[in-house]
């Protein structure tokens, strides 16, 4: 009994600690708890069962994991983008987004659902926190849509799914430590999910597109009187082309000497900059050479889309490291908001308190999750894992199903920290032997996420969009109408058409590797491209001819006389030894032995 127990103990005790994470107790100190009471078990066990190699001195080396932990410049850029996020978040910067993309897709059947979509791209790739997105827009966007009569399942569904783009739209936090637990780096991580992500934002607007073209009554456009802007399409066209034309000019003429990467930046920063500064003289003048609208966008969508640059461009182009990206990212949204005069001490206290607290709800789970993994490979429950997924049927694909299936069951139940922390690192190995590419199956990760966090009845988002949508009748502000509340069955219905678009996405990725891989053919230094030239260590050649060829390996020449037969002064000995019977010229005869008295003379 006692060598089956130990033999299946690593089993056992991944069941216990799911158990308990399930049941609702906390995560780090369940993982902590669970690694010590086992690791006690173990070091018991291993007296009898030679399976086992946990012993009580091996608790010694917990600080310093700890202290490793702490010194993680990977992770250093979770509090950084975080607290980016909330600045933004606080400053209502998301709200200004809304409003105007709201009011530039307005004419537009599915123009607010639009807008939605692409207001959660711009945030995810500022905020990176599927909570900060999802209650922004639902505060802002849902009343909106309520008072216009879109169909309540399309308005939270919507809101819910485009919140969710924070999982997998860079600098996202979920992909910051995807990359820390895999082993690799966070800029290829995010090269290799920008196309995904951007192949999901063209997704979800293509079924809001479809749902306009078959269900127009449930998207319906703006009133006339709704659009406060007006139109003045034209101009905002004008200003976009005038500034393409700017970058192009200043590329190709100003900062034709610099570097490419250098170049890019010079002449985006001088073409936004142009456009900007444009539309703040127009307003300020009240010139009148652009509308409303057009002004509006620029002066609105510059700021954030300049921000995003900063950060993402900066680390594409291998400017900038992620972490230091970060702290780029969170002093920009720090002079935003106070260029925008909305950045006091209450909301930036409100930020660093947010901050904190996640930053050390990560520290304190990696902290229980060290402790868990001590455990768990002493008790070979790595082993365990990797031959229980290396047996599945079908091989590389057959291994991501099944992967996909279990990180989808377990998204509906944990927070993604938790899972990145405990399923990753035992999932990774596993992986690696199948020969799958670890970027590639980290954004198979970050997706399957994002679909749970879509999923009845545990969906995080729409548990987000649950506590601020309104459950009971409401009287609208602005119209004075009293406005049904919404459902809770609305908001999981609405949810499953955009399920269903991450599956398929999901599927896409497996089938198309390219579409992750291609970060591989990003600019860098590869083993193909580095040339090392070792100098020969033994003395050159006298002559021409073959001396010109260094030794093999770098080593001397092995002091073999050439076909010309040389003389041995211009040999060098072998291996750098004198030679065995060989005597240099001009050197006396070596003189005959000695007489040995001791025996009679012999007469020849």
């Amino acid at each position: 009994m006692i060598d089956f127990v130990a033999h299946n103990l690593a089993p056992i005790m991944f069941v216990c600690v799911m158990a308990m994470l399930l049941i609702g107790y906390p995560v780090a100190f369940t993982l902590a708890a669970g690694g010590l009471f086992f690791f006690a078990i173990g070091v018991e066990m291993s007296a009898v069962s030679g399976e086992i190699r946990l012993f009580w001195p091996l608790l010694q080396s917990h600080p310093e994991r700890v202290y490793g932990i702490m010194y993680n410049d990977t992770l250093l850029a979770v509090p950084f983008f975080t607290f980016m996020g909330l600045i933004l978040e606080r400053s209502r910067m998301a709200e200004d987004l809304l409003e105007t993309i709201g009011q530039l897709f307005g004419p537009v059947r599915g123009g607010l659902a639009f807008a939605a979509v692409l207001v959660g791209a711009l945030l995810a790739a500022t905020t990176g926190v599927v909570a900060a997105s999802v209650i922004a827009m639902g505060l802002i966007s849902l009343p909106i849509m309520m008072r216009y009569g879109y169909n309540k399942s399309v308005a939270t569904g919507t809101i819910a799914a485009s919140g969710t783009l924070a999982q997998i739209v860079p600098p996202s936090l979920v992909l910051i430590v995807m990359a820390d637990q895999l082993g690799r780096s966070v800029g290829d991580m995010y090269v290799g999910a920008l196309l995904p992500a951007l192949i999901i934002v063209a997704f979800y607007c293509l079924y809001v597109l479809i749902l306009s073209l078959f269900r127009p009554e449930w998207v319906p456009a703006l009133p006339p009187e709704a659009r406060t802007l007006g139109g003045g399409v034209t101009s905002l066209v004008a200003i976009l082309v005038a500034a393409v034309a700017i970058y192009m000019i200043t590329y190709n003429t100003i900062f034709a000497d610099m570097r490419y990467e250098v170049r890019l930046v010079w002449a985006a920063t001088v073409a936004t900059l142009s456009a900007y500064l444009f539309s703040l003289i127009n307003r300020q003048f009240k010139l009148g050479i652009l509308s409303r609208l057009a002004e509006q966008v620029v002066i609105v969508l510059i700021p954030p889309l300049a921000l995003i640059f900063l950060v993402l461009g900066t680390i594409f182009l291998g400017i900038a490291t992620p972490t230091e990206g970060g702290a780029m990212g969170a002093t920009g949204a720090l002079v935003l908001a106070l260029a925008k005069g909305r950045l006091n001490l209450t909301v930036l206290k409100q930020a660093l308190d947010s901050t904190t607290k996640l930053a050390a709800f990560v520290m304190f789970i990696l902290i229980g999750a060290r402790v868990f993994g001590l455990t768990f490979y002493g008790i070979n429950g790595n082993i365990w894992i990797e031959e229980l997924l290396l047996s599945l049927p079908g091989g590389e694909y057959g291994f991501l199903i099944f992967v996909t299936i279990i990180i989808f069951i377990l998204g509906c139940f944990l927070d993604f920290f938790e899972i990145a922390f405990i399923a990753v690192p035992l999932l990774a190995p596993a992986a690696e032997a199948l020969g799958i590419d670890l970027i590639w199956f980290g954004v198979i990760l970050g997706i399957n996420l994002q679909t749970s966090f879509l999923t009845p009845p545990f969906g995080f988002s729409l548990f987000y969009l649950r506590s601020i949508a309104p459950m009971r009748d409401w009287t609208d502000s602005v119209s004075g109408r009293v406005l049904p509340g919404i459902k809770t069955f609305e908001i999981y219905k609405g949810a499953l058409p955009y399920i269903v678009i991450q599956f398929i996405m999901i599927l896409i990725v497996i089938s198309f590797p390219q579409l992750v891989t291609h970060y591989k053919s990003a600019p860098g230094v590869g083993g193909g491209d580095v040339e090392i030239n070792l100098p020969p260590l033994g003395p050159p050649p006298a002559n021409g001819g073959d001396g010109d060829q260094p030794a093999p390996f770098g080593l001397p020449p092995l002091g073999m006389p050439d076909n010309g037969g040389g003389g041995g002064d211009e040999q060098p000995a072998p291996f750098g030894l004198p030679p065995l019977n060989l005597q240099p010229e001009g050197t006396p005869p070596k003189p005959d032995p000695a007489t040995d008295l001791s025996q009679p003379p012999k007469i020849e």
